[in-house]
């Protein structure tokens, strides 16, 4: 099965062309690369937060695959959804899903259910993809979305996600799509996001999974990122390095009203 785009000409640009110079314009020259375990990447509109992922794609070494995290805004299909088979879509690449890889997290996860519905019209995962095609046409990937789950689940998913890993034998990066907070005026924003960023840095599941639902912040892919996080402990993972902050409001001069999104790598 090909999963064909379902937001292109709205979250980036639809024309080829057009999207590898949008992308373009977001990534950084030169940049030392780093090998990574895990990252948390934002998926608003490429115009809003293509600059803060874009400076956190610069920044590493790009894998085999690319597992990607991330949330379910539609409410389609079960509450953990995996694609393993066939092909992902967009204008500038097609991505083969990692089969193999599949196989192994569906033996070691076994609340990940296959399917494809889940992953028909959800963005956070889709808006990951030009920045992969921009700097390679070999990555494969391996999509996963998730409606919700418990902190005992995500340790569950980590821990599975982490033996199916080590199982391939080769480089795989750990994607959680997540914006931050969602619609509060910039400074607010600024100050409870901060309070989740130092969780993820502290590279500590626990404490993300709880402060987040605490303080209310509208993080939306903090269930990925808090799987991610097991998943990367339990890779061996040590350390984390915030990339880019930034909300929406240094785009639209909106201060009322912003979206945060925060660029992290997990080493």
């Amino acid at each position: 099965m090909k999963r064909q785009p379902a937001v292109a000409g709205q979250f980036y640009e639809g024309n080829p062309l057009r999207l590898k110079k949008q992308v373009e314009q977001y990534i950084v020259k030169n940049t030392a690369k780093e090998k990574a375990t895990a990252i948390l990447s934002p998926h608003a509109g490429l115009m809003y937060s293509g600059h803060v992922a874009g400076a956190l794609y610069s920044s590493i070494r790009f894998p085999k695959t690319f597992i990607l995290l991330g949330p379910n805004h539609t409410g389609l299909g079960p509450a953990m959804s995996i694609m393993s088979a066939g092909q992902w879509e967009i204008p500038t690449a097609t991505f083969e899903i990692d089969e193999e890889l599949g196989r192994r997290v569906r033996e070691k996860v076994p609340q990940v259910v296959e399917d494809a519905q889940a992953h028909k019209y959800e963005h956070s995962l889709e808006v990951q993809l030009p920045f992969i095609s921009y700097s390679s046409d070999e990555c494969r990937i391996l999509p996963i979305s998730i409606m919700k789950a418990s902190l005992e689940e995500c340790a569950a998913a980590g821990r599975g996600i982490a033996e199916a890993v080590r199982e391939a034998g080769y480089d795989v990066v750990i994607v959680a799509s997540s914006d931050m907070s969602h619609f509060e005026q910039d400074s607010v924003a600024r100050k409870i996001d901060s309070l989740a960023i130092k969780e993820v840095l502290a590279l500590d599941p626990e404490g993300l999974y709880s402060i987040v639902l605490k303080e209310r912040i509208t993080m939306c892919g903090f269930v990925p990122a808090v799987i991610m996080i097991y998943a990367a402990r339990e890779l061996g993972a040590t350390e984390a390095r915030l990339i880019k902050y930034a909300t929406s409001a240094e785009v639209s001069g909106d201060f009322d009203r912003v979206v945060g999104y925060a660029g992290i790598i997990v080493k």
